[in-house]
């Protein structure tokens, strides 16, 4: 397997990136103490807000539960009447998905669970039903029955619309689509319960982001004034706590290049296409952080050191182990997470003769110089 890693050190001072039910910073042991953690989850959604932010006609993807929103949109654009759109819609997803019995803001109904959808695949979904001769002949039975109220007669309508509306003509209608638009579908994946011809398998591999030391979290007592307070009271209008800590952190991303370039993935887009969705997911993944807090605990802090390595054949392997005994306090913890993370690497590379054709870090090059390293070796 012909992949991408990146192994990253990060030092954050007082925030909370990614917090539990408590409301506390994430925490797990390992090497006998207790670490700060990110969940992998936490900072796949930064990564995929920024990859959008820096290529978005590759990254049009969107994890919503108001599909029959969206669906109904793109029908009543292809001119089918808005009710007939959102009865349509309904049945559409919930033939992809489950719907829930609760409804939108505008009173649309939600489907159960988050989906993952990019624009083609819904003007995909869309195209294939206005033009469907059963839809169009079955659309003035379902407006009749809609306008008295007939759910019988609706379902009738519905059901003479045929096999487009069936699990597989949708599914096909979605695969038809692929995922031209949708680089970030094909880096992050998506599953689909009710049918996995639609699950796509992540084409990135996440670890949680784990400080290469003890960490204990801390308690932030505030206060906050009341302006208009009188001066015959005292003390403060509100108090409470927060709870934060502070951390180097050891992250490590990598990203399968065979997969993205098979028909499943990216296969449809150019190479120099697929070198632009490397080159936003790589900068996104070094540059983008969790938001939690960001205005009251503002933690945005850029890498001390990246180390990226192609690899032809193998699996990806981190090195977290590096750091299974905690690095010790005497001048921070930065460049000795650094220097550990260096003597990890060349350990496992002589032992176990990990051989690579690209292997290049920051701050030794920069960024620009890095990037274009990266995109040179997807190909």
């Amino acid at each position: 397997m012909k992949h991408l890693e990146l192994h990253i050190i990060q030092s954050v001072p007082v925030a909370c990136l990614n917090r539990d039910d408590l409301n506390s910073p994430k925490t797990a042991v390992f090497g006998g103490v207790q670490r700060a953690r990110v969940s992998s989850q936490s900072w796949k959604r930064a990564i995929r807000e920024m990859s959008k932010e820096f290529m978005p006609k590759f990254f049009k993807g969107d994890r919503t539960r108001r599909m029959v929103f969206t669906l109904k949109n793109c029908f009543v654009e292809r001119g089918i009447p808005q009710e007939c759109a959102i009865a349509i819609a309904e049945r559409v997803a919930d033939i992809v998905e489950t719907l829930d019995s609760k409804n939108d803001e505008v009173g649309i109904k939600k489907i159960k669970t988050l989906m993952f959808f990019s624009d083609a695949e819904y003007q995909s979904i869309a195209n294939v039903i206005a033009n469907s001769e059963d839809v169009k002949g079955a659309l003035g039975a379902l407006s009749d029955a809609l306008k008295m109220d007939d759910e019988k007669a609706k379902e009738q309508a519905l059901k003479v619309m045929g096999k487009i509306l069936e699990k597989g003509a949708i599914a096909k209608s979605i695969k038809a689509a692929q995922l031209k638009d949708a680089g970030d579908i094909a880096l992050f994946g998506r599953m689909v319960a009710n049918d996995h011809s639609l699950t796509v398998e992540a084409a990135s591999m996440f670890s949680h982001a784990l400080s290469t030391h003890k960490a204990d979290n801390e308690i932030d007592f505030f206060a906050a004034v009341d302006d208009l307070q009188s001066k015959a009271e005292s003390g403060a209008g509100m108090t409470g706590t927060l709870e934060f800590n502070s951390a180097t952190y050891y992250r490590f991303a990598a990203l399968n290049l065979d997969m993205l370039a098979d028909t499943d993935h990216l296969g449809s887009m150019t190479p120099d296409e697929r070198k632009s969705v490397v080159r936003a997911f790589v900068e996104a993944t070094l540059k983008a952080i969790p938001g939690a807090r960001k205005n009251t605990m503002n933690g945005n802090t850029l890498p001390v050191y990246v180390l990226g390595v192609v690899r032809e054949k193998g699996h990806p392997v981190q090195l977290i182990n590096a750091f299974e005994n905690p690095i010790r306090p005497s001048q921070g913890y930065a460049v000795k997470s650094v220097e550990m993370l260096k003597s990890e690497y060349a350990k496992l590379a002589d032992t176990w003769g990990i051989e690579a054709v690209f292997e290049e870090s920051i701050p030794e090059i920069g960024m620009k110089a890095f990037l274009d390293g990266v995109v040179d070796h997807v190909i």
